[in-house]
This record gives structure tokens, sequence and C-alpha cells, in this order.
């Protein structure tokens, strides 16, 4: 004897509401500009915190200060690397080669991280890094 098979109706699943911070506001081209402006360098993100417009603009605001927090990181890691780098060419032969390795390697990553946050910003999209991003939306 084979077991019965219980054939039920197909269910139809309703769509998930939308949630609050999934709807996101348009954002200007003139915003989208001065974000990635502010990619640049540090100068103009500085700027764009200080002065009155630019600081009460969110979109603005957030990737001024991610830029400006990127920045302290990579001062941060490049102090970092350079004692690394001195303690990597002490090891004989190859040391100097993991040395420049290293520092290519962090230096292929961080020009292709600055060149999505300025494509992103660009874009009009908030995109957070990981640990940068939270802190920048909280200031």
């Amino acid at each position: 004897m084979q077991p019965a098979i219980s054939r039920s109706a197909p269910r139809i699943m309703n769509p998930p509401a939308p949630s609050s911070f999934a709807v996101s506001t348009p954002v200007r081209r003139e915003d989208t500009f001065l974000a990635a402006l502010a990619y640049i360098t540090c100068i103009p993100a500085i700027f764009f915190v200080l002065v009155q417009p630019f600081k009460r603009n969110r979109f603005v605001r957030f990737h001024s200060f991610q830029s400006i927090l990127l920045a302290v990181a990579t001062v941060l890691i490049a102090v970092v690397m350079r004692i690394l780098y001195s303690i990597f060419v002490l090891i004989p032969v190859v040391g100097f080669l993991l040395a420049w390795l290293a520092s290519a390697v962090l230096l292929l990553g961080w020009a292709i991280l600055w060149l999505v946050l300025l494509v992103k910003a660009l874009q009009g999209e908030t995109f957070k890094l990981p640990w940068i991003g939270n802190l920048a939306d909280r200031i």
C-alpha cells in the first residue's frame, strides 16, 4: 500500500509591505556632484561640513563625514604599514618583496574603494562603509 498524497491548493503569497528605510527621497543632481567632490580630497569635505547650506543637507553631510573618516583611517593604516614595512625588510631576500606586495595590494584596494565611493555618490546612493559609514551616519 502506498501512502495517500494530499494535494492542497497553492497558496498565494502577498509581497511584504515596503519598510520606511527602503523608501528614499530623490537626490538632486547638484547634491550628487557635491557628495562626489567630497571624495576628491578632504578640503571640500571639511568645507561642506562647516558651511551652513551644505551641512543641513543629509546626503552631502554623510558623504563628507565618510570621506573625512576614510582619510583618517587611511593615515592610520599608512602608519601601521610603515611599521610593518620596517619589520618585513628585516627578513632576508623575500622581506622586501613581501613588503612591496602588501603595499601594492593595499594601494590597489584603496583605489578601488575610492572609485566605488565616488561612483556611488554620483549615482545618488548612500553607500556605507562597514565601521566608517555607521559613524558618519551618526554624526
